[in-house]
């Protein structure tokens, strides 16, 4: 008997730690983390092991924590839309205090913690991303407005402007482009989930353009944003801020995007315009990750 609750008091307390992690969004904070590691490792000024290590520790963690505090405001949310419903708030694996707590506690040690392995800038940097986050993005705009996701998306762009503050102890033109290129990939990428996920957003009273302006508003909107994201993500090149080698893979990578957003706009069939929505929410994630993986390739090169 001892052995049977013993092993039933192990597996209770990992499913208890693995729900704290699950309310750290760890997709959202992977891209974060890839994304601060890139703006800290192309700065010019380079760290030692330690300070890089336990500076991005700090960052994962204000990451997870807004993440947290997200889930705690959206709890009602989540427990309504089949994307959110397996969360840990609305499973009742942890409750809303709990998650509040730890978001709060979790803030404070990662801003404290970035201060001692870095500096100031980059941890008002991150005060600044996890408050966006929270009180602008999540508590204001998003039950509010279309515009949520273009306006709160700038939490989502400011990683590796912490992450070459980290390196430089300032911010310059380098890490600001960086940002643009984040800041106005996030539109499309999101416009694109709510495009396949409608009767999510529907159920739960979220504003998003497909259920304000319409689909095919929505539509034009996200292949709008993949025209622009084309010369911006270009611009660390015609700004010689990078090599031949990323130029011609943003060009490719910005060209498939405009391609698949094209396909979206002209498709009329309901059940084909949700595959290609679909497919373009998976692809716009790939693509963020190899315009970054290819930033930090053309400088190792």
């Amino acid at each position: 008997m001892a052995i049977t609750k013993s092993k039933t008091l192990k597996i209770d307390y990992f499913s208890y730690i693995k729900a704290f992690f699950n309310l750290m969004k760890p997709r959202v904070m992977s891209l974060v983390i890839f994304t601060c590691a890139v703006g800290l490792l192309i700065a010019p000024t380079k760290i030692n092991f330690t300070d890089t290590f336990f500076s991005l520790l700090a960052v994962a963690l204000g990451s997870g924590a807004a993440g947290a505090l997200n889930m705690w405001y959206e709890s009602d949310l989540d427990s309504l839309m089949t994307r959110t419903c397996l969360r840990p708030i609305p499973t009742g694996k942890l409750t809303k205090n709990q998650a509040l707590i730890f978001g709060i506690f979790a803030s404070v040690i990662s801003v404290i913690g970035l201060y001692i392995f870095s500096n100031l800038i980059a941890a008002i940097t991150l005060t600044i991303t996890i408050l966006f986050y929270v009180f602008v993005y999540t508590i204001w705009l998003k039950r509010k407005t279309a515009q949520n996701i273009v306006i709160g998306g700038a939490s989502g762009a400011l990683p590796p402007v912490i992450g070459w503050a980290i390196a430089t102890n300032g911010i310059t033109l380098e890490p600001i482009i960086l940002f643009f290129i984040i800041f106005f990939w996030t539109p499309s990428h999101f416009w694109a989930l709510s495009l396949y996920k409608t009767e999510d957003y529907k159920k739960a009273r979220i504003p998003m353009l497909p259920l304000t302006s319409g689909v095919k508003a929505t539509k034009l909107n996200i292949f709008i944003y993949a025209l622009v994201l084309l010369p911006v993500a270009i611009s660390p090149y015609l700004l010689n801020f990078s090599g031949l080698v990323y130029f011609v893979s943003a060009i490719i990578l910005s060209i498939y995007y405009i391609f698949i957003s094209y396909n979206l706009l002209k498709e009329k069939n309901p059940v084909l315009e949700k595959k290609i929505a679909a497919k373009l929410f998976g692809y716009s994630i790939l693509y963020l990750f190899l315009i970054f993986a290819f930033i930090l390739l053309d400088k190792v090169i």
